[in-house]
Formats: structure tokens, C-alpha cells, sequence
């Protein structure tokens, strides 16, 4: 008995082992993506959707097939009828009947291959529409993780003043202790680090919503997720030795929104053309058997039901054709739609051609200002750090003011969290833009 306890305990364990372990995951950029593309519930949907189109394409093949039924009916007849010697009889008898017919569009204007050919080209069109979904929550993925590695930076800015400001109340307390400073400094330095502690607190606050929000998105349950640490210590801005306009003429080639559009005009086409052959005549080929048995109430039959059923088969076949001639203006006004239908989807090319263009230039023009900021914001800590450690070492050797020291201070923590929102601001833009230019997403050590 105690062995089976043993072996249940181990079990237990071992499953709360692997839960632990999922939980500690440490996820890297292409995991999230991947595992987003696979178990989002957006794109789950919209490939169902591609689902149903296929099923349309599957409808349409059917359509080149003939047809085949079959039938069959039991009828009773009850009542009396007069013979030939004037005897009055019982006429009640059963009947079977049994057939089989079948027909097959031979000529339809070219409707049914119009119809499979657009029912193929919607196909794509929902394709694009997925890889559309995917780009979306790929680039969401980026962002969120990156605005993770900046609240990480950020949190390593915030504790680094915190340990300043702890190592000079430390300082100040002794100098104070042997009546070098005044108790005032001391009081001042502890209002800095209470400041400095709040701001760690607010940064570590950013870190948490920053990853509720990712783990959000990846729709995890647990509501939380550690990545993989990556120091970006540079920004790559090798993407924007290219203009806006080629990486536009890049974007309008593969990006499935222009994709799309084009199917979609191409379906519209194929509209009109269906739409056109509703005018010509249809020809159909049917054919059909059938056969019935007979047998009277009371009665011995004479043929049993094998021989009647062979008896009474019969075969017929036939063509039909049928010729529009007055519809009462319905396939004209068909027509008229189909021919709108395909004029809108021109303009909706024109309009995500327009779209696409302005999202590159402004993403352009965005990666261009923030490569600015990010420059600019380098000099600017490279100022402020020379300053603090001027102002640190005066305030050490007691020529300068807690308030002055703390105001520098202060000035640096500013400019280094204005680098690394800029520095962070400019790699997303940066990756914005090499997605658009076909180049895949990649976030590493750098």
C-alpha cells in the first residue's frame, strides 16, 4: 500500500514540476509569433471562412457532373369495377414503380466555368485576408514585446538611481553623524531616494501591464509571461538608405491587402461574365429508365415481379434546350451590378494602393524623426552623465547643494529614459519598415 502511495505522490509532483516548468517558459520573439499565428482565435475563424470558400470551389466543380436521381412509390387502389359477363368484381390492386434519371448541363454560355474560376479566385482573395490577419498580429506581437524590453531598461535606469540615492544617504548619514553636513542634507537625499523608489515602483508597474498586455494577446491564461532578455544596444538604420517609393514598389508586390484588391477585381470580371451568359441558351442532355409491377388483389399473378419489372423497363433520353428571350429586366439589371460590383473593386485597388503608400511614407517619415531623437537623446546622455559626475564629486566634497546635486541627477534619469523610449521607438519603426520591404522580423542581440 505504501508503494502505491508513493507512486501517486510522484505523479503529483511530477505534474506540478511541469506546470511549473510551462509557467517559467522564457519565450523568445519567434515564439510568440508562432504560437499567436497557431492559436489565435482571430485567425482561427478567418480560416474557417477560408474553409467555406473552398467548399464554394468544390460546388463549382460539381456543377460539370451530371446528376443522378432515383425513385420509387407504392400505390394502393381500392373499389369494385363491372366485367364482361356483368359481374361486378373487386378491382383493388398494389403498383410499384421504380426509375432512375439523370441530366448534364452541355452547353450554359460558359456560366459553370466563369463560376469556377471565381469561386477559385474568392478562394484567394480569403487567403490574402488571412496573411492580411497574420501581418496584424505579428506586428502587435513586435510591439508589445519590445514595449516589455523597454520597461525592463527602464526599471535598470530607475534601480540604478535608486542605489545612488542609497549610497549617499549612507554617506551623508556618517558626515552627518561626525557634524561635517547639516541634518537638512540628510533629510533632502532620503526625499530623493523616497522619489527615486516611487519611480522604480512605476516603472516596475509599466513592466506588468507591458507583459499583461503580451500574454494577452497570445491569449495565455496564466496572464503573464517572461521573454527571452535581449540587449538591443544599438539601432539598425541600414533600411532607410532606401526612399519611401522603393519600399513601396517592394510592399505593392506581396503585401496580401493589394494582393486582394487584384482578386478581387479579377472576381468581379468573372461576375459580369456569368452575369452575360444568363443571355445565351442553355442545351442539357437527361436521360432515364423506369419500370413497374402490378399485382391484384387476390389474384395469382401471371408474371411474377422479377418478370414484370423486366418486362416493363423503359429507357428514354432527350435533349433540351432552353432560350431566353424576356426576363422582365432581371439579367440585364444582373449585368448592371456585376459591371458596379467590378468598378468598386478597381477603386478599392486604387484606394490600398493609396493607403499602403501613405502608411510607408509615414512609417518612413516616422523612422526618420525618431532616428533623430534617438541620436539626439545619445548626446544628450552623454551631457547629462558628464554633468552628474561633476555635480556628484562636488556634492561629495560638500560644494554644492543637495538641490542642485538632486536637480542633475533628476536631468540624467530624464535623459536616460527619453534614450531608451527613443532607442526603442526607433527599432519598432525600423522593423515596420524592413516588413514592408520583405524583410522578416528579427530581434537579437545587436
Amino acid at each position: 500500500m505504501k508503494k502505491y502511495y508513493l507512486i501517486i505522490l510522484l505523479l503529483i509532483v511530477g505534474e506540478l514540476s511541469a506546470q511549473n516548468n510551462e509557467n517559467t517558459k522564457i519565450w523568445t520573439l519567434q515564439e510568440c509569433v508562432d504560437y499567436a499565428l497557431k492559436y489565435n482565435i482571430s485567425i482561427k475563424q478567418s480560416e474557417l471562412d477560408k474553409q467555406n470558400q473552398y467548399q464554394n470551389v468544390i460546388n463549382a466543380k460539381g456543377n460539370f457532373l451530371p446528376n443522378i436521381n432515383a425513385s420509387a412509390s407504392q400505390n394502393y387502389n381500392f373499389g369494385s369495377a363491372i366485367d364482361v359477363t356483368g359481374s361486378r368484381v373487386s378491382s383493388d390492386f398494389r403498383s410499384n414503380s421504380f426509375g432512375i434519371n439523370s441530366s448534364v448541363v452541355l452547353f450554359d454560355g460558359f456560366a459553370n466555368i466563369f463560376t469556377l474560376n471565381q469561386a477559385k479566385l474568392n478562394y484567394e482573395v480569403q487567403n490574402a485576408t488571412v496573411q492580411k490577419m497574420r501581418n496584424d498580429i505579428t506586428l502587435n506581437i513586435v510591439n508589445n514585446y519590445l514595449q516589455i524590453l523597454f520597461a525592463k531598461e527602464q526599471i535598470k535606469i530607475a534601480q540604478f538611481q535608486v542605489d545612488i540615492s542609497k549610497s549617499e544617504v549612507d554617506r551623508v548619514a556618517n558626515l552627518v553623524d561626525v557634524g561635517v553636513r547639516p541634518k537638512g542634507d540628510l533629510l533632502n537625499i532620503k526625499s530623493t531616494l523616497a522619489n527615486d523608489e516611487q519611480s522604480l515602483i512605476q516603472a516596475q508597474n509599466s513592466l506588468d501591464i507591458a507583459t499583461l498586455r503580451l500574454a494577452q494577446l497570445l491569449q495565455l491564461k496564466e496572464g503573464t509571461i517572461e521573454i527571452k532578455e535581449v540587449e538591443i544596444k544599438t539601432a539598425n538604420a541600414a533600411i532607410l538608405a532606401n526612399s519611401s517609393t522603393q519600399i513601396y514598389e517592394k510592399a505593392v508586390i506581396s503585401f496580401p491587402e493589394i494582393k486582394a484588391a487584384e482578386l478581387t477585381i479579377q472576381s468581379a470580371n468573372k461576375g459580369i461574365r456569368i452575369s452575360k451568359a444568363n443571355y445565351l441558351p442553355t442545351l442539357s442532355f437527361n436521360y432515364g429508365l423506369n419500370t413497374t409491377y402490378q399485382h391484384r388483389q387476390g389474384a395469382i399473378d401471371i408474371f411474377p415481379f422479377s418478370q414484370q419489372m423486366d418486362n416493363n423497363l423503359g429507357h428514354f433520353f432527350g435533349f433540351s434546350l432552353n432560350v431566353p428571350i424576356f426576363n422582365r429586366f432581371q439579367f440585364r439589371t444582373n449585368v448592371n451590378r456585376a459591371e458596379i460590383n467590378f468598378e468598386k473593386a478597381q477603386y478599392n485597388l486604387e484606394s490600398e494602393q493609396l493607403r499602403l503608400r501613405e502608411s510607408i511614407q509615414n512609417s518612413y517619415t516616422d523612422a526618420t524623426l525618431a532616428a533623430k531623437t534617438y541620436e539626439a537623446a545619445q548626446v544628450s546622455v552623454k551631457a547629462q552623465a558628464e554633468a552628474f559626475n561633476y555635480e556628484q564629486e562636488r556634492f561629495k566634497e560638500g560644494t554644492t547643494t543637495p538641490f542642485d546635486f538632486n536637480q542633475i541627477k533628476n536631468r540624467l534619469f530624464l535623459a536616460q529614459s527619453q534614450e531608451i523610449r527613443a532607442k526603442y521607438d526607433f527599432v519598432f519603426k525600423t522593423k515596420v519598415l524592413e516588413f514592408y520591404y520583405g524583410i522578416p522580423i528579427v530581434i537579437d542581440d545587436f
